[in-house]
């Protein structure tokens, strides 16, 4: 199918392609409590192709751009047409014209895990015994969960003579946690990681288990007012996501954002004035989980902040070529390496606090830099007792919060972050009774 479609590229006088072959060969099992419902094994191959078109208009020259998935089985005239269609289509997006990423090296490799040392059918059954290693209660258990074990070869082709490709494994599931007294309740969990991280895998179990327990005593919303509030888990690297996000090359070049490379971007607050910072420091990396994107760029390792001062923006080829930077690579799946902060868990505890584990959907705007969702499970400690609590949101701002946070000693680790496991805000308003 990859020579019938270069073929075709090349029979439509198409200069300017990037073809993405991705393959996936996948082990899959669901389960109902402990009993395994079913199991079974996948090998697809998809094909997209993003043909590009230079024209002139009103004096300016453009470039516009358009995909199709290009499916096994399809004849040369169904892939003629499709292509053919896509390139006509594209001739109506009016991008201001740019060069695409050009040929740096040509290299196939194969990421390290040890993952590698076994079957994907071993990597998917070893995950699924660490899945339910914890699940020894009876008050609470997992009632469903899937696990999967992938196996994906990626191959990126381009009219500026790129093929490269790489192949990565990973696992990835989800379960539901089930408590039936004092109150019927469930907790939705998922996970993904690129090695076979057992003992990551049993701590989420365990905590969750548990915060479906405290979630069925659970029965008041927290008065309204504002609270130290302590946010945990994967909320934390939502948070971290904000600054990602606003240094993004197409943020840039739009005036969505203001950054400046070399400013103390975690200094500044609502007003775009800059504070002193109290709190601890922000250093970070971005990570890729992926060595090439799908414009064919070789993604690498880039510090990101240090100490609260941005580094560098990132991005795709388009937006990088205006700023007239080096693209980094769209990280369709980012990467944040975060430096620990100067407080522990306990000692975040020792004062008053709303310590928020579960929320219903948590949010992270990229624009307003405001933060929060609904609260399903929390612990108030007003000083003297700890209760769990339901009901109520919070309603933080990164900007008025940005210069008094702390992060926790401990660390947590998934698929695409390594940071704080906590972080704890002053003053966040949080609705309730």
């Amino acid at each position: 199918m990859k020579d019938k479609i270069l073929a075709s590229l090349k029979r439509l006088n198409i200069e300017e392609y990037i073809l993405n072959i991705s393959s996936f060969k996948s082990a899959q099992m669901f389960f109902i409590k402990k009993s395994l419902d079913t199991k079974r094994a996948e090998n697809t191959v998809s094909y997209s192709v993003v043909v590009y078109r230079s024209f002139e208009k009103d004096g300016k020259k453009l470039k516009g751009s358009s995909s199709v998935h290009i499916y096994n089985g399809m004849t040369d005239e169904e892939i003629d047409a499709a292509i053919n269609r896509t390139y006509l289509a594209a001739s109506f997006v009016c991008n201001p014209t740019y060069e695409l990423m050009e040929c740096k090296k040509n290299d196939f490799i194969t990421i390290e895990s040890d993952l590698n040392n076994y079957s994907i059918e071993e990597c998917c059954e070893k995950t699924a015994e660490a899945l339910f290693a914890e699940d020894n209660r009876n008050d609470v258990f997992i009632n469903s969960a899937e696990v999967f074990a992938y196996e994906n070869n990626v191959n990126i082709i381009t009219s500026t003579g790129i093929d490269s490709g790489y192949v990565r494994r990973y696992i990835s599931g989800e379960f539901v946690a089930q408590c039936k007294e004092p109150q019927d309740v469930e907790t939705y969990k998922d996970f993904k990681y690129y090695t076979l991280d057992t003992e990551a895998l049993k701590s989420k179990v365990k905590k969750t288990l548990e915060y479906t327990l405290d979630r069925a005593k659970a029965t008041e919303a927290p008065k309204a007012g504002k609270y130290r509030v302590i946010i945990s888990d994967s909320y934390v690297s939502e948070i971290f996501s904000y600054y990602y996000s606003r240094a993004e090359a197409s943020y840039i070049y739009t005036k969505y954002s203001t950054y400046e490379v070399g400013q103390n971007i975690q200094a500044l607050n609502s007003e775009g004035e800059t504070a002193e910072i109290k709190g601890d420091k922000i250093s970070m990396k971005i990570v890729p989980a992926i060595p090439l994107s799908f414009e064919g760029v070789w993604q690498k390792e880039h510090d990101f902040m240090d100490e609260g001062v941005l580094k560098i923006f990132h991005g795709g080829v388009r937006f990088s070529r205006y700023l007239g930077i080096e693209p980094t690579g769209d990280y369709d799946s980012k990467g944040l390496n975060i430096k620990p902060g100067s407080v522990s868990v306990e000692d975040m505890k020792k004062k008053p606090y709303l310590w928020v584990v579960n929320f219903s959907d948590f949010q992270m705007d990229d624009f307003t830099g405001h933060f929060g969702g609904e609260i399903r499970l929390a612990f108030l400690f007003d000083g003297e007792k700890v209760t769990p609590v339901t009901g109520g949101s919070i309603n933080g701002s990164i900007l008025d919060s940005q210069t008094k946070m702390y992060f926790s000693k401990e660390i947590q680790r998934d698929a695409n972050f390594e940071g704080p496991y906590a972080m704890c805000f002053e003053d966040v308003p949080v609705a309730g009774i």
